[in-house]
């Protein structure tokens, strides 16, 4: 499986936290690839003729796409049905939101199951444990200030390689 990126959301719609994967190229390419920028999500680097956004910009877009879809699930299926993933041709979004409006969001390649119980298992294993416990850790997290935890960074990384594996 390739993982492209992984965001945290808080209920104020601001992206406290956000990690990269940079994928490997793949066998099949007999064409030689470029080093993926940071803020690509495609497994080929930036396409041509495509703007390479900001990180930030990213980071608004997958949460206004996120707060879009969710709400159109919601419109079309009723109060109690819930966004779960949505995929492209190119990359896979799984989603996850907690009783207190944090919400998960995973960027996969498209071959990928859905994630929401891995998603829900980084929240109450890592998240909760690590974060949320820590005391001294902020309650709000302005642009992520208090999440850059090296616990939970150490184990986001174990938990991806050992769950999701490549």
């Amino acid at each position: 499986m390739v993982l492209y990126s992984f965001y945290i959301f808080d209920r104020h719609t601001e992206c406290i936290y956000s990690r990269r994967w940079t994928p490997r190229p793949t066998s099949s390419s007999s064409k030689p690839t470029r080093p993926e920028s940071s803020s690509s999500i495609t497994s080929n680097g930036p396409q041509p003729g495509r703007k390479v956004l900001a990180h930030s910009d990213d980071e608004k877009l997958i949460f206004g796409l996120v707060f879009s879809l969710r709400n159109m699930v919601q419109k079309l299926g009723g109060e109690d049905s819930t966004f779960l993933s949505y995929r492209t041709g190119e990359y896979k979004l799984h989603y996850y939101e907690t009783a207190t409006r944090m919400k998960f969001v995973m960027l996969t390649d498209t071959k990928q199951n859905n994630l929401r119980p891995y998603l829900h298992q980084i929240w109450a294993n890592l998240w909760v444990e690590f974060v949320v416990k820590n005391p001294l850790a902020p309650v709000e997290h302005p642009g992520g200030v208090g999440v850059a935890n090296d616990m939970f960074e150490k184990g986001l990384e174990a938990f991806i390689t050992a769950v999701l594996p490549a």
